[in-house]
């Protein structure tokens, strides 16, 4: 198959391939002899409508491409669309994103023509916004100076945008007045994923400048960050609750368990039970955070290194872009949460760790609630 900009696809059933059994599909690029090889055919963001209709993919040199979820083996094109950007893709999102209580009280529908943006970062500091549906530019955002390097639009329904950049601001931009734009500091070092939904957006900052970030994401109730860290000649995973600052625990250390593998991305699950992380050397390793420890582990593949990783809304199934330009699905593990996860998944969304401090309940309820009985499960946990 062909896609508009006349760069060939083609897709790999795990079937055909005993790489891992994990493998659901693969999408891979058949570029042009001149360009293989050449800087700038990296899949550097990957995403997943809100309601998990349609994929889309940087698939290098400045194209994105949007697949009708989901893919089978044949791949047959229903609807998909290509978007030239002009400049290198370093960042998308799809939205607006329905808020959660939205989602769960009506089942999901395919949105309407103009209902559905897709936001993408270049390089050169523009944001181009896009109806996915038609195909057309509806406008570009511009004011950062550097790479528009993560974006994302919150679970509240609206049609806001943040965006963070390598000139060191986060933006959030107004799309229903065209763009108009707030601008903050976000920190002294290159943050190459925020996602944060506005409701708990408190100007969290690690306060610890010698670390380096390379990857953060919220958990779904917005109660729990989990950042990949760099300091030195090591490589960890720290929790940390947004609203205090306080770091919770450290989930793993890298350097010490799988050498200096680099963390390009992490991801909490939908249901927040699982964090997903992509190491440079192509792995997908999956974790439960202060219970069973590492759930699920992909081969290393190190003619290609990882770079991004995404969640399908519903879970069971994670994206992964490469340096290649390729994306694979894996199956990922599902759990059932329990009463106890999903009543504190319920409050945490809504209620900060300031408001539940104060409230007459016992201590182990209370740590439990604002996550600080991690470290505890984590001493009893086998995580090496």
């Amino acid at each position: 198959d062909t896609n508009k900009t006349g760069t060939h696809t083609s897709l790999l059933h795990s079937a055909t391939s005993a790489s891992d059994p994990a493998l659901i599909l693969e999408l891979k690029t058949r570029r042009p002899p001149s360009l293989v090889g050449r800087a700038g055919c990296e899949t550097w963001s990957v995403d997943f409508s809100p309601d998990g209709a349609w994929f889309a993919w940087s698939m290098g040199h400045g194209i994105v491409w949007v697949v009708a979820w989901p893919l089978d083996s044949e791949y047959t094109d229903r609807g998909d669309k290509s978007f030239s950007c002009g400049h290198p893709v370093w960042g998308l999102a799809f939205g607006p994103r329905p808020p959660k209580s939205a989602a769960v009280a009506r089942p999901a529908k395919r949105p309407s023509n103009n209902s559905l943006l897709l936001a993408t970062g270049l390089e050169n500091g523009v944001i181009k916004i896009w109806n996915v549906l038609t195909g057309i530019t509806v406008f570009d955002l511009h004011g950062h100076e550097g790479v528009v390097r993560d974006l994302v639009f919150p679970q509240n329904g609206t049609l806001t945008l943040v965006s963070s950049s390598r000139d060191k601001t986060l933006r959030i931009w107004d799309l229903a007045q065209k763009g108009v734009c707030s601008l903050c500091s976000v920190t002294k070092f290159e943050t190459k994923s925020f996602r944060q939904s506005l409701k708990s957006f408190s100007g969290f900052q690690v306060r610890n400048t010698l670390y380096l970030l390379s990857s953060c994401d919220f958990s779904p109730d917005g109660a729990l960050l989990a950042t990949a860290a760099f300091s030195g000649s090591s490589w960890w995973i720290d929790l940390w609750d947004p609203y205090t600052a306080e770091k919770l625990a450290t989930l793993v250390d890298y350097f010490e368990d799988y050498g200096q593998n680099q963390i390009s991305s992490l991801q909490f699950s939908p249901n927040g039970l699982h964090l997903a992380i992509v190491t440079d050397d192509r792995a997908l390793r999956i974790w439960e955070p202060g219970k069973t420890g590492m759930v699920m582990q992909t081969k290393a593949d190190r003619d290609s290194n990882g770079l991004c990783c995404n969640y399908h809304p519903q879970g069971g199934v994670v994206a992964t872009g490469t340096r290649d330009g390729h994306v694979r699905f894996w199956r990922a593990p599902r759990r059932v949460p329990s009463l106890c996860h999903l009543c504190r998944s319920i409050l945490r969304d809504s209620v900060s760790t300031h408001q539940m401090e104060p409230l007459p309940l016992p201590k182990r309820i209370l740590e439990y609630l604002t996550y600080r009985n991690i470290p505890e499960r984590l001493k009893t946990s086998h995580y090496k």
